[in-house]
């Protein structure tokens, strides 16, 4: 009698992708208590160098993480805690997920991204990224990665802003 095989077919490199990018969002989610209608994501890997940062959509608002308690309109009596620390550790743990899909990349022979922009709609619990694979501020005098979400976060910031006049 043959024996029928069975094996459980292991992750592929996009199970991992995939799987640091939701790391990424959902501690995100935890730094705004689950209190975001969107989540922007910005990572960067140029000439072995990782920036990562993020910001938030909360009541039609695009702030930075610093500024969640500056919102007009939030509950009232709560307040998030947007403590240096744990701002730290936020983008620590962005910078982690970052450097494992850089050594996915290497181990599996893929190009990585040098930009991820990730925007993660809450309510529709839809997840949006673009890649590019080219060099935005390595071969700059004068930005870096900072730079370069700062310029997303206003990009955004204006739409937003544009919104608002349409209503």
């Amino acid at each position: 009698m043959k024996q029928k095989a069975s094996y459980i077919m292991g992750k592929i490199f996009e199970d991992y992708f995939s799987e640091y990018q939701a790391d990424m969002v959902s501690i995100c989610l935890e730094y705004v208590d689950w209190r975001a209608d969107a989540i922007y994501i910005y990572c960067s890997y140029e000439s072995n160098t990782i920036y990562g940062d993020c910001f938030f959509e909360i009541t039609k608002k695009v702030v930075k993480k610093h500024q969640l308690n500056d919102i007009k309109g939030k509950e009232e009596g709560f307040e998030y805690d947007v403590s240096e620390e744990r701002q730290r550790g936020l983008l620590d743990i962005i910078s982690e997920d970052i450097e494992k899909i850089y050594t996915l990349c290497m181990k599996y022979g893929k190009d990585m991204p040098t930009e991820m922009k990730l925007v993660y709609d809450v309510k529709k619990n839809s997840l949006k990224a673009d890649y590019c694979y080219e060099n935005l501020w390595t071969d700059s005098e004068t930005k870096l990665g900072l730079d370069i979400c700062e310029e997303w976060f206003e990009e955004v910031k204006k739409k937003e802003e544009e919104r608002v006049y349409v209503a």
